[in-house]
């Protein structure tokens, strides 16, 4: 059976507005996130050469949203930032990079002055200058000017995450990137994965100095 009811409701039953949990207006101490946030997104939209509403497409995210998210007129959920960073190809962490402390660090090193160290390994020493070394939430990046010397024991091997970069000052010497060996001599620069094994394998010249950066996620 069915009833049914006459008059005005709403004196009967007020209605009740509910907010939504995600993609919503927060308070105003959320602003400046909202801003990172949408500053990020569209710089990496950019970078992918895509319209908002190119992305709002490969998203499902429409247009207008993309926009309000873009402007930091909206907070949106994780799920809706992680169709974004789906259709972008990048991971979610990179709409967030906007959103760190103030603070930041920097480190000047002049004229090549930074520690020196050294490294041994086995029957194997060389001699390398720390110009930077960054950690952050999401990346941890290392420079270093290295001079090898000719002698018996072989330079280490390495096996890492990231990718590694190498300009070499001076000399000549023979480098391991898994099954290929690869002659490095003055003004020559290589660029790998560090996923597989990498490293000097024989020193040519009497002394070899090449300045190596590395980054790698954390």
């Amino acid at each position: 059976m069915v009833t049914i009811l006459s008059g005005d409701l709403t004196k009967r039953f007020p209605i009740v507005k509910v907010k939504s949990v995600g993609d919503k207006n927060l308070s105003p101490q959320s602003g400046a996130i909202d801003l990172a946030i949408g500053t990020a997104l569209r710089d990496l939209r950019e970078a992918s050469g895509l319209t908002a509403r190119q992305l709002a497409e490969v998203s499902a995210v429409s247009a207008a949203m993309v926009s309000r998210i873009e402007n930091g007129q909206v907070s949106p959920s994780i799920s809706t930032l992680n169709a974004l960073s789906l259709a972008l190809d990048v991971p979610l962490v990179s709409l967030f990079r906007e959103t760190a402390s103030g603070q930041t660090d920097f480190t000047h090193v002049i004229d090549g002055k930074g520690l020196k160290s050294t490294r041994v390994v086995d029957n194997h020493a060389h001699d390398f200058i720390n110009l930077a070394m960054h950690a952050r939430r999401d990346l941890q990046f290392e420079a270093h000017i290295v001079t090898l010397t000719r002698q018996t024991g072989r330079p280490p091997v390495y096996v890492g995450h990231g990718v590694v970069f190498i300009y070499v000052v001076q000399g000549e010497a023979i480098y391991g990137y898994g099954q290929r060996e690869i002659t490095l001599k003055a003004n020559d620069s290589l660029s790998l994965d560090a996923e597989l094994n990498h490293g000097f394998k024989e020193v040519i010249s009497e002394t070899f100095t090449f300045i190596n950066v590395q980054a790698e996620p954390r």
